[in-house]
């Protein structure tokens, strides 16, 4: 597969593309006779795994390393250091998961008070002096 054609199979452009196999977020590709690139079913796998990682949030530079580790295989416990890298990156989403749940959550209960608290207001039985603590407000 060219590199049109796997930019396109993943909504990425041929330029970013050519940018993760220049500074190492994927390995390098196989180029065909013609000096072309010439993407492998494997070449497409880390192209998918790195769009999602990044859309996780993982850094570029984690990614890197996580390639590289990967080039190194001769290294010792260069699985053990992948799936650190995968390990730590799955900490920092499920945190960030914990806390959009708690936005989430809030956005919920102002959703659906928003009408009980403006008719308070309007009735005069909350003011700026009496309103709810929101911070204070057991979260789910």
């Amino acid at each position: 597969m060219n590199i049109k054609q796997a930019a396109d199979m993943f909504e990425l452009t041929v330029d970013t593309l050519r940018y993760y196999e220049r500074v190492g977020v994927i390995p390098p590709v196989h180029r065909n006779s013609s000096g072309y690139r010439d993407y492998a079913t494997g070449d497409l796998n880390w192209i998918y795994l790195v769009k999602n990682l990044r859309k996780a949030g993982l850094s570029v530079e984690s990614l890197i390393e996580f390639a590289t580790l990967a080039q190194l295989r001769e290294t010792q416990n260069f699985e053990e250091a992948q799936k650190q890298v995968l390990r730590d990156q799955l900490k920092e989403l499920d945190d960030k998961l914990a806390e959009m749940n708690q936005v989430r959550n809030l956005l919920v209960y102002k959703i659906e008070t928003y009408d009980e608290h403006i008719a308070k207001f309007k009735t005069g039985k909350m003011n700026a002096e009496n309103v709810e603590k929101l911070w204070e407000r057991k979260h789910d």
